[in-house]
């Protein structure tokens, strides 16, 4: 390539340029879109077009927009025929008739359209036909695509969206609204925010979308591989390893698996010895660990999962139901398999030993209303024993923190909202758990074994926590966030030195990963040689992995629970007046800009204007919902 000379043309980053210095370093003037910029350049950095001179290179432009090239076809013929490359100034001629600033300018267009030509300004050869052919079919699609696309966003803007003819067109929005991007050339192309909440706003409004459609499965990662169809399992059970250890015959006993009516995976049940006035706990829990261990195809797609999922519309298991349908107490009409909590208390409720082993049962299932009705019967004792512990508990120090639940269902886009009862027997089945908890916590720690083991450090409580609801949120934003750890410590919420769930094994990976540490410590007590439990480093790593997908899990539970109350009341709005959009609240806390409430028969917190006391019970009526936002907005009556 020569030399560039003063008031030469020349190429620089696609635009054109006027040289106007040479020294050093070469300055020129070039046109880039609408401004002309003086610029500093290496020479290397530009490419000779015409040596010139020119004086105007707007006018340049334009003439050049202006040249017709009836010769270009033929010029092709001609160098593609000839197979020698050609230069710049040979092109021009070619298809201009003669080597011109405008004719060069537009030469070198040609080339860097790359539809005809390809090489340099020095050595340029003719495309084959079939690359043509094959290059024009793909700027034809191209074109069609860009006005297929402005198509689009037209019919957006007025509102009338194919839904099924537009979706490719939407793919982007979609991959917004369920977290799978930060960005959206749709979004920005309307002027719109990028953010998930606004693109859900956006497919609602389109009709790409409806209400009824969750997206937060999918935005907190907790939807399946093979997509969002829930009650599937990718992992199957391989045929288990030989059982070495004795189950101990506690057919004796009796055994209650309580829970509520839906559930359909109990993997719990309670019985409760006195012996020369001592109590004697058993806590029975499912035995998924006596057949999955560690590191096994089923193991490692339950620590993927982390928990089992539960949403109002479906649920996406830990464990497959084939799987489960192995283990669960109390509804397969056979003896029960489980591993034994047998926890020694002493007159103060203290835990003076705790044993583990496996066993064998007959389970009696019950739901909490029929638990309930025989709490003054066959229950008493369970219930004295669960009574005292919960008092032992508040003594060393923890919280209790009672709040109104619900239950939400969706069948068929039919949203259901349920008071949960405050049963008691749901308590006395909670602090036996508990027990139980604590008694694996201190079976292993006395035995150096590395333990999942739940702690909590100390929160700031009020000198005199209020009462009521406010009360109960007051001392929720005293609780720190438990930790998972391989040694033992204090956990101040529960007011146990130490602790560890172990009680659903069949729904929580880390009660899995419990289990399956006890067996193996089981198996070296017993003798059995080639099983070891995991060391502290390997327990941390499974630890880690199925905590973050279990609380991927809770994001997504919490999230989906104000989605589908969200549309719930959007439904009401829609269709009901008057009495019928108003609700009992309890005031629980005072804020700058009105009161923050908790709305009893919807299990929802949020807040409204005015002014009023702690735990007073006021009416407010709803006033809009936005639910790509998760927003109720409520005012007082």
């Amino acid at each position: 390539m020569k030399k560039p000379a003063l008031n030469s043309l020349v190429w620089y980053k696609g635009h054109p340029a006027l040289v106007t210095e040479l020294d050093e370093k070469i300055i020129i003037n070039a046109v880039m879109g609408k401004t002309t910029e003086i610029i500093k350049v290496r020479e290397k950095d530009i490419e000779l077009v015409h040596p010139g001179p020119v004086k105007d290179l707007t006018g340049l432009i334009v003439q050049s927009a202006s040249l017709q090239s009836e010769g270009l076809r033929d010029a092709w013929e001609l160098i593609e025929s000839g197979g020698v490359p050609v230069t710049l100034k040979e092109l021009a001629e070619l298809v201009y008739g003669d080597f011109t600033p405008q004719s060069a300018w537009a030469a070198r267009l040609l080339l860097a359209d790359e539809l005809y030509f390809t090489g340099t300004v020095d050595a340029i050869s003719a495309k084959s036909a079939s690359e043509i052919s094959a290059a024009e079919e793909k700027r034809q699609s191209k074109e069609k695509e860009g006005h297929d696309r402005e198509a689009f966003l037209e019919r957006l803007r007025s509102g009338t969206v194919d839904a099924k003819e537009d979706g490719r067109f939407l793919q982007d929005v979609e991959a917004l609204a369920c977290g799978k991007t930060d960005k959206s050339r749709t979004m920005k192309e309307l002027g719109r925010t990028e953010t998930p909440a606004e693109a859900h706003r956006l497919l609602l409004e389109c009709g790409f979308w409806n209400k009824y459609i969750n997206p937060y499965p999918r935005r907190y990662g907790s939807s399946f591989h093979s997509g969002i169809v829930f009650g599937t399992s990718e992992a199957a059970l391989a045929e288990p390893p030989s059982f070495l250890l004795t189950r101990r015959d506690l057919t004796h006993l009796q055994a209650f698996a309580i829970d509520s009516p839906w559930s359909n995976d109990p993997d719990d049940a309670i019985s409760l010895e006195i012996i020369n006035g001592r109590r004697i706990l058993y806590v029975h829990v499912a035995d998924p660990a006596s057949e999955i261990t560690n590191g096994s195809p089923v193991d490692l797609f339950a620590r993927e999962r982390g928990t089992t999922l539960y949403l109002p519309e479906s649920t996406r298991l830990m464990l497959s139901e084939e799987i489960l349908s192995r283990f669960v107490l109390g509804i397969k009409g056979t003896a029960d398999r489980a591993l034994t909590f047998k926890i020694h208390l002493d007159e103060n409720s203290t835990i003076e030993e705790a044993e583990i082993f496996p066993s064998i049962l007959n389970v009696t299932r019950l739901s909490y209303e029929e638990a309930d009705k025989l709490i003054d019967e066959s229950l008493v004792e369970l219930m004295k024993l669960a009574e005292a512990n919960l008092e032992r508990r508040l003594n060393a120090g923890g919280v209790n923190i009672a709040l109104p639940e619900v239950h939400i269902s969706v069948k068929n886009n039919n949203v259901a909202i349920q008071p949960i009862v405050p049963w008691q027997s749901a308590d006395m089945v909670r602090e036996c758990m508990l027990l139980a908890g604590e008694g694996a916590a201190l079976w292993a720690s006395r035995r150096q074994l590395p333990f999942p083991y739940i702690t909590q450090e100390t929160g700031d409580l009020p000198a005199k926590p209020l009462p009521g609801f406010a009360g109960s949120c007051q001392l929720r934003r005293c609780m720190r966030p438990r930790s998972v750890s391989a040694k033992p410590g204090y956990h101040w919420g529960l007011g146990l030195d130490g602790y560890s769930q172990v009680t659903s094994p069949l729904r929580r990976y880390t009660d899995l990963l419990a289990h399956q540490q006890i067996y193996a410590c089981l198996y070296k007590e017993a003798g059995v040689s080639g099983i070891k439990p995991l060391n502290e480093e390997n327990l941390l790593f499974s630890l880690a992995a199925g905590d973050a997908a279990a609380q991927a899990a809770i994001q997504t539970e919490r999230a989906s629970r104000s989605h589908w109350i969200a549309v719930y009341l959007d439904e009401l709005l829609a269709s009901k007046t008057g009495a019928e959009l108003i609700w009992d609240a309890v005031v629980t806390e005072k804020r700058a800009n009105g009161a923050g409430i908790i709305i009893p028969g919807l299990g929802l917190e949020t807040q409204c204007g005015g002014s009023f006391n702690l735990n007073d019970t006021i009416k407010v009526r709803l006033k809009s919902v936005r639910i790509p936002e998760l927003e109720m907005n409520f005012v007082s009556v």
